[in-house]
């Protein structure tokens, strides 16, 4: 990876540089320490709560940017997967995020850790979330598609009402789709979902998520430690029938991609509504014009609760590769982000920290 230049590292992380519809999502494919833990969510609660410097090494400046994540290549915990992978964001690692899974399903098979076999493979994926099942589209060593069957997505409250100083009472869908989204017609908070609103939108999206923690509670049935609300998602409506999407993030940026487990969530709502059954589909765009198809493909319970079975279809388009140095003589090992890029709200970053 370096070219033929010889260096002297002790330790380094070797990643693979991996990109969804515009939406960075590298792929760490060496190097890494062993995380803790019986099972994926056990790794990732750990991350969480006890040891965040990995996540913090990756995500954060100099060796990262406000808009991408990076996905951390476990083995699995169970006998049924092929690898396991959690996501590391900048505020913390999470569950699931369908453009993650394709950037890690594209990096496990076009660099041989999984074995390709075309016209399709079969991934199977252990996530803290559950276990995904992935279908890629192969030709020529390339993963030209990955289709993701995501856990049962399912809605926890329709048009729940949340009171704003900005904007004040709207409504949002509340439901799980790998995280928990909260959905919100973009047209409650006065703008459209195009890129010129990007900025007022990843603001918005913050300053909502704030008050949903204050008056929404959520608590996943079957998996502890899934208690909050990752994300907000606007939501609109294209002429073409189409679904325009702009998931939000910490500290204040918009997903650039369409989202899938935002894409999962907002089928649940659809299903909840009777407007989606079993082998709909519906295509969610982006902000940037990225699409993604959510598919509908059977109905199950969660606790209790109806819920959908989602299937994400999109592509995944591996760009480069890096490698990190890791010296316990860097000034800034444990990273840094200033507001001039990462935004005004930069202090959420270490909240839950």
């Amino acid at each position: 990876m370096t070219g033929g230049i010889s260096l002297n590292w002790d330790r380094s992380l070797d990643l693979l540089l991996v990109h969804c519809q515009g939406e960075i999502g590298k792929v760490i494919v060496g190097g890494a320490p062993e995380i803790p833990g019986a099972t994926m969510l056990d790794k990732m609660n750990h991350i969480n709560t006890v040891d965040d410097s990995l996540r913090r090494f990756v995500t954060f400046e100099p060796r990262a940017s406000v808009a991408m994540s990076v996905n951390l290549l476990v083995a699995p915990t169970r006998r049924d997967a092929d690898a396991g992978f959690i996501v590391l964001q900048a505020d913390r690692a999470h569950p699931m995020s369908g453009s993650n899974c394709i950037c890690v399903v594209t990096a496990l098979l076009e660099s041989g850790q999984v074995a390709m076999r075309e016209p399709e493979t079969v991934v199977r994926l252990d996530t803290p979330a559950g276990r995904i099942v992935a279908r890629a589209a192969c030709r020529e060593g390339r993963c030209l598609s990955v289709s993701l069957d995501n856990v049962p997505s399912f809605a926890e409250a329709l048009d729940r009402e949340i009171e704003t100083p900005r904007w004040g009472r709207i409504k949002a869908d509340i439901a799980f789709g790998g995280v928990y989204y909260a959905i919100v017609d973009v047209d409650q908070v006065g703008t459209a979902i195009a890129p010129a609103n990007a900025h007022y939108l990843a603001e918005a999206g913050i300053e909502l998520k704030s008050l949903l923690s204050e008056q929404v509670t959520v608590k996943h049935p079957d998996l502890p430690g899934i208690d909050e609300i990752a994300y907000v998602m606007f939501r609109g409506h294209e002429p073409d029938g189409a679904v325009r999407t702009c998931t939000t993030l910490k500290p204040g940026r918009v997903d650039r991609s369409p989202c899938g487990t935002g894409s999962s969530a907002n089928l649940a709502t659809l299903f909840a509504r009777g407007e989606v059954a079993a082998g709909d589909r519906r295509t969610s765009r982006s902000i940037i014009g990225g699409e993604f198809v959510a598919e509908a493909i059977g109905v199950t319970e969660v606790g209790g609760r109806p819920a959908v079975l989602p299937r994400i279809t999109g592509q995944g388009w591996i760009y480069g590769r890096e490698r990190l140095r890791i010296s316990d003589d860097d000034l800034f090992k444990g990273g840094f982000a200033l507001s001039d890029s990462w935004g005004p709200q930069v202090h959420l970053l270490t909240e839950e920290a």
